[in-house]
């Protein structure tokens, strides 16, 4: 039997930590990684995602791109945000080629990540953020292949 993926647990007391957590996850990215993030609305996940971009040296704004689904960032590498929030399945996110080839040579950072089911890609770390109000959130991190479990080592 397969061993299980790994997987870590960190808690983050307020906005601050989330973002401080995504910059050492951006400073430790490479070309080729997928983060996708999950949990319910206003979790932090794009706050997160700011925290990925700041670790890859964007420089500027980054919003959500829930009415454009996606928006690419200059960086050490370049970021490619997805949101699948208004996505109704996996097939809206093949149609509009959120998901190909181009995103090799960055980092892809996915919010909704579970809208896109089975068309994620196999290789990525997965992110389930949870908590609410002003309560702490807690992330369990879940790296599915080997590249991506030394973004797990990053953190610890």
């Amino acid at each position: 039997m397969p061993a299980a993926p790994p997987e870590l647990r960190l808690l983050a007391p307020d906005p601050v930590a989330t973002r401080a957590f995504g910059e050492r996850l951006g400073i430790a990215a490479a070309a080729g990684d997928v983060i996708a993030l999950s949990g319910p609305l206003g979790v932090g996940k794009t706050e997160l995602a700011r925290g990925i971009a700041r670790g890859l040296g964007v420089v500027g704004p980054v919003g959500s791109p829930t009415f454009i689904l996606i928006a690419e960032h200059e960086g050490r590498l370049p970021l490619f945000h997805l949101d699948c929030y208004r996505l109704a399945g996996p097939e809206d996110a093949l149609d509009a080629g959120l998901l190909d080839e181009r995103r090799a040579g960055g980092v892809t950072v996915v919010e909704w990540a579970e809208r896109l089911g089975a068309a994620l890609p196999a290789g990525r770390l997965e992110i389930r953020l949870d908590g609410s109000g002003d309560d702490p959130r807690t992330f369990t991190c879940r790296a599915t292949d080997r590249h991506h479990t030394r973004l797990l080592e990053a953190l610890t």
